[in-house]
């Protein structure tokens, strides 16, 4: 795995991993109940079935999933919205879920999960409305637009209408906003499209949306500051990514949002992609033909396809490419990179697309040794790629400067000097040391141990204005199953 910043060290790392695993990668949390802060009221992430009366919606499959993956029970707590988020902050609930915007003044008070989902706000009219098709029009004239209060669509209201407009009306839940755009007492709603394809799907013969793309932005769970549920339940919802379970909840609740998710059309944009063709599944080549091919391969291309832009991938060496991108050599790099601040402050970066777990690859035979604290404790020696996570990885282990350290230009060279036994073991992720493992399973395996967890993702120049439209692609990619798909491909089981 490629990263710049530092590892824990190895002996910190081992005794902070006693915990049990519910299935053999993702944390054991001994069937621990989890209060859930929940409105009820913001379909469909939850709502009241109108049938029953019964609790349910996206955020009930979901959250269920995780505690069924991680072993806790989840005690929903229906909350009113105006408070919530302070009463999180302040421990009243472990977490809440309610299709909560993810934002830097928010993030001052509680922690977030990873985001599950972008969302575009728009506006909500009702079905017959012909005074105004657009936003714009909406502004120009003296319509009233009707949002609930404290939320991110109230800011977004704002905005379009100035601070203080009385042209904006405040509810304490959406439903009633809705419902005052459905009477005739207010003009619209700013909503996001999610939530907005809930209450339309309810409302069908009522209500729409208009086309405009006000803002994209991210939802996520929230939890009290420091809470020891963050890190567990991103585990758990990428391991539903990558096994298709979210997008099948997503097509559930959600339906066809992503698809109405309106994407950046490039104009048919040459997109320089740096790629080091040797760091297997992302990107290698094709033994029996010498062609490219791997995960980055088949992403960038699904991601063009919907952007319509098209990859030009350069064959890149490792050392020097993230450089080469800060300096705008290429427009953006794939090469399974890892996700670091000190790299940030170069490089602009996608979204997250998979978190990966470095390991020790031994000899299929090997039986000197058999985790990472045996290695440590005989006279082994490692090989690494140079300048990657998986170099430093091998200091924190050995000592910085150790002469048990090998370090080789390329990945597949450190594989080959371990299969020709000219070193014991290499340091590599999990994903692309499957990758070398599924092209010489006679010869090498991966140990066990997971020695730390950290998410990749594609780079950019700073400023790029690549970065949010691949977001908003790798999102509806998410969405409706195709990244999945993909994942399955080229990744297996990991």
């Amino acid at each position: 795995m490629r990263t710049t910043k530092y590892l824990l060290l190895l002996g910190l790392l081992l005794l902070a991993l006693p915990l049990a695993f519910a299935d053999g990668h993702l944390p054991d949390l001994d069937g621990r109940a989890v209060t859930v802060a929940v409105e009820n009221a913001y379909p469909p992430f939850n709502t009241l079935n109108p049938d029953t009366g019964e609790p349910e919606g996206w955020d009930y499959d979901t959250l269920g999933e995780i505690c069924a993956r991680l072993n806790c029970v989840p005690e929903y707590i229906e909350t009113s919205w105006e408070g919530l988020i302070v009463a999180v902050s302040n421990g009243e609930f472990d977490m809440a879920a309610d299709g909560i915007t993810i934002t830097e003044e928010r993030a001052e008070i509680v922690d977030y999960s990873d985001g599950y989902i972008d969302v575009i706000q728009r506006l909500m009219v009702r079905l017959e409305e012909d005074r105004f098709d657009s936003a714009a029009a909406f502004v120009a004239g003296d319509f009233v637009v009707g949002v609930q209060v404290a939320t991110t669509n109230y800011i977004a209201a704002e905005e379009l209408l100035g601070e203080g407009s009385d042209r904006i009306v405040a509810y304490g839940e959406f439903g009633l906003a809705v419902q005052a755009l459905i009477t005739g007492d207010i003009d619209a709603v700013v909503i996001d499209d999610v939530a907005g394809q809930g209450y339309v799907g309810l409302n069908a013969d009522r209500i729409k949306l208009l086309s405009d793309d006000l803002i994209t932005q991210q939802l996520g769970f929230i939890y009290p500051q420091g809470s020891d549920l963050v890190e567990p339940v991103n585990m758990a919802l990428a391991s539903m990514r990558e096994d298709g379970t979210l997008a099948a909840i997503n097509a559930k609740w959600l339906g066809d949002t992503a698809d109405a998710m309106m994407l950046p059309d490039l104009d048919g944009r040459a997109v320089t992609v740096a790629v080091e063709n040797a760091y297997p599944p992302f990107n290698t080549l094709n033994p029996d033909t010498g062609e490219p091919e791997g995960w980055d391969y088949d992403t960038l291309g699904e991601i063009c396809a919907r952007l319509n832009c098209v990859p030009e991938y350069i064959e890149t060496s490792w050392e020097g490419l993230i450089v080469a991108v800060s300096n705008g050599e290429f427009d953006m790099a794939a090469d399974g990179i890892t996700i670091t601040e000190e790299r940030a402050e170069i490089v602009d970066y996608s979204d997250g697309y998979i978190d990966v777990i470095q390991r020790l690859m031994v000899r299929l035979e090997e039986d000197r040794f058999d985790s990472a604290a045996a290695f440590v404790a005989g006279d082994f020696v490692v090989g690494v790629q140079v300048a990657t996570t998986n170099y430093i990885a091998a200091e924190e282990l050995l000592g910085e400067g150790s002469d048990r350290i090998v370090a080789y230009g390329e990945f597949g060279l450190a594989v080959q000097a371990l299969i020709t036994g000219d070193i014991d073991a290499v340091v590599i992720d999990d994903v692309a040391g499957q990758g070398y493992v599924g092209l010489n399973a006679d010869r090498i395996k991966l140990l066990s141990d997971d020695l730390i967890t950290q998410q990749l993702g594609f780079i950019y120049p700073q400023g790029s204005d690549l970065v949010e439209p691949v977001n908003m692609a790798l999102a509806s990619m998410r969405e409706d199953g195709t990244l999945a798909a993909i994942n399955a491909k080229w990744l297996g089981d990991n």
